[in-house]
């Protein structure tokens, strides 16, 4: 079996645990703590598995108009003097 047969069967499952709970609720009506701790519970299986779903499919093509090319080319220094290295303490023997 698949990844996407599992979870295919999984859905299933879920799907009929959603009737089941369903009809729990029209016997033992909605307003019971665990009925609707029940309910949530259900819904956050639902959830996770279409999470899953997604995360199975693998990452989402990229175009390759979204990248950006970056130059191996160094940073020009002047983009950095009006700033003091975090922690290695002020240039230039500026103390603060």
């Amino acid at each position: 079996m698949s990844v996407n047969d599992d979870l295919t069967s999984v859905q299933r499952c879920l799907d009929d645990l959603f009737r089941s709970v369903g009809r729990l609720e029209q016997k033992l009506g909605r307003g019971g703590l665990e009925i609707r701790r029940v309910r949530l519970d259900a819904a956050h299986l639902r959830e996770s598995v279409a999470l899953l779903r997604e995360s199975a499919a693998g990452p989402p093509a990229v175009k390759s108009s979204e990248f950006v090319p970056v130059p191996d080319t160094p940073y020009d220094d002047s983009l950095w003097t009006d700033s003091d290295d975090e922690g290695l303490g002020a240039h230039h023997g500026n103390h603060h």
